[in-house]
């Protein structure tokens, strides 16, 4: 006898979009009656994801934007505000749902949420469907592959990937019909009982600076444009990207693809499709696909390592006796550092909730293991509050990566806070843009203000110490002392740190690498113990 169609909620969380959409599509292939719900759990989202103001605009108009695209194939999303389990085992009754869709995630309070979902389906007597939407592959299939954990360098990550060949191609779009043949009875007016609240509704404040409109029309057309430019794609090489260009020089997808709003496969397929009309084209780990594979990695060593966003209890990371110093924190978090090129950088970040991924290795590294000796957790968590592409596994995997406690090895590589801005904006337009107070100083001065004559600062009318802060450390002092420390962690934990170490060199850092070597011997420098980028 065949099944009976179901009547289904189809929970969003992240995954709002349409398109390659495979949990929503099974949704609708399965039942008779499909409910679009996102549940706007504050107390889960605060305690679980430390969202910040730009981080809640962007989800509000995405999903503002899932609902007028469900809108226009009659359907319409019902966002639900409370504690998702009362929601869900309330409407479960009011609409007798036989089945809950939703996609499968690795975080761990994602997790957490689908087992209560689960106990749920048991005791009121739904089933439960969840299929992997986020990532390119079933990350489970890579786990197997490995023998149950984590692969956690990424030449064996590519290696098993090499076997298990290409990701599953996209699923079909959704239609019209699909949501025509579901419809939910028309009794109640769905929509007005259930609209996506405004900024005020949530106390959120009104004011948002980010170039960054949140949503899957939005996007779809960043993606269409980059895709536009196919010699730009087939010769895309990150570390030639420039960090403090007033542009993106980067796709910019990536607040899209962390909240779901745009499919990572479908973005692997069109990629592969340009690779295939070119004949000399980048290749992993500096490409673009390579960059989708680099996020599958850390989704993968993510989901199956315990205490991956800690230092304590984290098995592949070292334990360090980081410094705890609020005030140096302070100044760090609030652009208040004293080098132009890093308070920069943090302003960028609170203004637009994004930075280049360059800026974002000067930043770390003068947090944590370059000048500072300040926790990557602390830079972790105001990464997560403020960045719109914040994201679990890749925030985490990023910060101890930059701090050198798993996967960099290369820890004598340290960037200098003047130096490394200096190369590639040698005007400091991007620091006269973020930083109005220096506007008038003199190109010479602009990394090193301090270093200017007071008649130069009177003239800029910037005087350091009083308009603008003296630098809060010796770069060389400071660094010089945190590399013995490192040297000496990783000593004392050899074991811990080969771990997550390759038999090859950094490959996102030696385009940088050779550009320095490169200059250095232009100069006829004695090489030295340690590189300073």
């Amino acid at each position: 006898m065949p099944n009976m169609p179901h009547r289904t909620i189809h929970l969003f969380r992240k995954g709002l979009r349409l398109h390659d959409n495979p949990t929503l599509l099974a949704a609708l292939e399965s039942s008779e009656v499909v409910y679009p719900v996102y549940i706007l759990d504050r107390k889960f989202l605060m305690s679980a994801i430390n969202m910040g103001t730009l981080r809640w605009h962007f989800l509000l108009q995405s999903l503002k934007d899932l609902q007028r695209n469900l809108t226009k194939l009659g359907s319409c999303l019902l966002v639900i505000q409370g504690e998702y389990e009362s929601v869900l085992r309330d409407h479960v009754k009011k609409w007798n749902i036989t089945q809950v869709t939703l996609d499968a995630e690795i975080e761990p309070f994602y997790k957490e949420m689908e087992r209560t979902i689960q106990v749920l389906g048991g005791e009121m007597g739904f089933d439960v469907l969840s299929l992997m939407g986020h990532t390119l592959y079933d990350i489970r299939r890579i786990l197997d592959m490995n023998g149950g954990t984590p692969p956690l360098t990424y030449k064996r990550f590519l290696h098993i990937l090499s076997v298990l060949g290409d990701p599953d191609m996209p699923v079909r779009n959704l239609t019209a019909e699909d949501f025509q043949r579901c419809k939910p009875p028309p009794e109640l007016p769905l929509a007005k009982c259930y609209r996506v609240p405004l900024p005020e509704d949530l106390e959120i404040p009104r004011e948002s600076q980010s170039p960054w409109r949140g949503g899957e029309t939005e996007g779809l057309q960043r993606l269409e444009q980059h895709l536009k430019n196919q010699g730009w794609i087939a010769n895309f090489n990150k570390p030639k990207t420039i960090p403090n260009s007033l542009l993106p020089s980067t796709t910019g997808l990536s607040p899209y693809f962390s909240l779901g709003c745009l499919s990572v496969r479908s973005f692997f397929h069109r990629l592969s499709k340009i690779y295939a009309q070119s004949k000399n084209h980048s290749l992993p780990p500096v490409s673009l696909q390579g960059q989708l594979l680099w996020r599958e990695f850390f989704y993968t060593v993510a989901s199956a390592t315990p205490n991956f966003t800690k230092m304590a209890g984290n098995p592949i990371c070292l334990q360090i006796s980081w410094y705890q110093d609020a005030e140096r924190l302070h100044k760090w978090r609030m652009a208040q550092t004293g080098f132009p090129w890093i308070d920069a950088i943090m302003t960028q970040l609170h203004q637009e909730g994004w930075i280049h991924h360059l800026a974002r290795h000067a930043v770390a590294c003068f947090l944590t293991r370059g000048d500072l000796w300040i926790s990557w957790e602390e830079g972790m968590k105001v990464f997560e509050e403020v960045l719109l592409d914040a994201d679990y596994s890749i925030n985490a995997g990023n910060w101890m990566w930059l701090s050198a406690s798993a996967f960099f090895h290369q820890y004598t590589r340290i960037f200098c806070p003047v130096r490394f801005g200096k190369r590639t904006d040698p005007e400091g337009q991007y620091i006269r843009k973020y930083l109005p107070v220096l506007t008038n100083f003199p190109s010479k001065y602009i990394y090193e203000p301090w270093t200017a004559p007071e008649e130069a600062q009177k003239q800029a009318g910037c005087i350091i110490g009083q308009d603008y802060p003296l630098p809060m450390v010796n770069h060389k002092e400071a660094s010089d002392r945190n590399l013995q420390l490192m040297k000496q962690v990783r000593e004392e934990q050899y074991g811990t740190a080969q771990l997550t170490r390759d038999d090859v060199d950094d490959p996102m850092e030696m385009g940088l690498k050779r550009e320095l070597s490169e200059e250095n011997s232009k100069k006829g420098k004695r090489a030295r113990n340690r590189e300073q980028t």
